[in-house]
């Protein structure tokens, strides 16, 4: 977690311990791998993707809660775990933009939030060398398309494709920038890759990721 960020009295979400929440200090020792996962290179349009833990127990069911059960008061505790992730600090200390993976418009309407952004903005006010370099809306996504956890890989990059683009007012900004992308759960990549593709036809330098959780 990093230094100075406090929770509000409440139980651990995980154990029940009390007060202890939204996750408590045990359960993070136990659930958060103590070195990290190493930064993976990608194949393709992303350079790096660093994740912080695997996508099971509790860490399913917490961003289970928190994506799709209006959980948004998770956003803390989850961001904070992010922000321990091993190699985090090399990204930040390259990037320039901070985007969060979008939401297409009924979807956002429908959740009330984008649970992506709600990670990212709190690692720009958290982590120094990422202060002021959130863009919430530099990218928007195409509604109407199936949800990318219901396919498999191959429909999956079928489902993307053209699916992102940058918007018009943020195209400058981007020319020659390294953008670090945040999302909450990797699987195949295909999301993320289809993204920076986006990014890069729009004049970025390069594309890194920076995600929760990621299945094993």
């Amino acid at each position: 977690m990093p230094a100075g960020i406090r929770f509000g009295a409440s139980a651990c979400q995980v154990c029940g311990r009390w007060p202890g929440g939204p996750v408590c200090a045990p359960c993070l020792q136990t659930f958060v791998p103590p070195e990290g996962h190493a930064p993976s290179v990608a194949d393709g349009a992303i350079s790096t993707i660093v994740t912080a833990v695997d996508y099971g127990y509790p860490w399913d069911r917490l961003i289970t809660r928190f994506k799709f059960s209006g959980d948004c008061g998770l956003a803390p505790a989850l961001a904070a775990v992010l922000a321990s992730a091993a190699g985090l600090g090399q990204l930040a200390a390259r990037c320039d933009l901070v985007v969060p993976i979008p939401l297409s418009l009924d979807r956002l309407a429908q959740r009330g939030y984008n649970q992506s952004w709600e990670l990212a903005r709190r690692l720009v006010g958290w982590h120094p060398t990422l202060r002021g370099k959130g863009r919430p809306l530099a990218m928007t996504r195409r509604g109407g398309l199936p949800d990318q956890h219901t396919l498999n890989r191959r429909q999956r990059l079928d489902n993307l494709d053209r699916a992102f683009a940058v918007a018009p007012q943020f195209v400058k900004g981007l020319r020659g920038a390294h953008v670090m992308l945040v999302d909450d759960v990797v699987t195949t990549g295909a999301t993320l890759q289809k993204a920076a593709h986006a990014l890069l036809a729009a004049g970025a330098t390069s594309v890194s990721a920076a995600v929760l959780a990621r299945t094993p």
